[in-house]
């Protein structure tokens, strides 16, 4: 990984890479894709709650993100509500939600790491 950090951060959600799998397409088929992200539905709690229903996923339940291109992104979550990332992370914590022990290493961390765990995301 790029970013030691990351480990004990986002991974848990944002899995790094994920295989492809059959294909009838050779070019498609058993392939790594660098995603970060799992694509499963997390309940995020009341702070990024749009309390908006789509299939079964409840108003404060999201599926993860890819990361890749984040640094070409303007704004972040996904409502585009904040143009600041530190704000799109620390946007994670609330009640119920899954990231709350990772915000928490976030904080956790110095800041030092904390800087290079940005400039990693940017560069995605």
């Amino acid at each position: 990984m790029h970013c030691a950090a990351w480990s004990t951060w986002a991974a848990l959600c944002h899995t790094p890479a994920l295989m492809t799998g059959p294909n009838p397409v050779e070019a498609l088929r058993y392939k790594t894709v660098n995603l970060f992200s799992d694509l499963l539905v997390h309940q995020m709690g009341p702070g990024l709650a749009d309390e908006i229903s789509q299939g079964q996923a409840k108003g404060d339940e999201f599926r993860t993100a890819p990361l890749w291109g984040l640094g070409q992104r303007i704004f972040f979550l996904h409502d585009g509500r904040t143009a600041n990332l530190l704000t799109a992370i620390a946007q994670h914590a609330s009640s119920g939600s899954e990231a709350n022990t990772v915000i928490s290493n976030f904080n956790a961390l110095s800041p030092t790491n904390k800087q290079n765990l940005l400039n990693f995301l940017r560069s995605l």
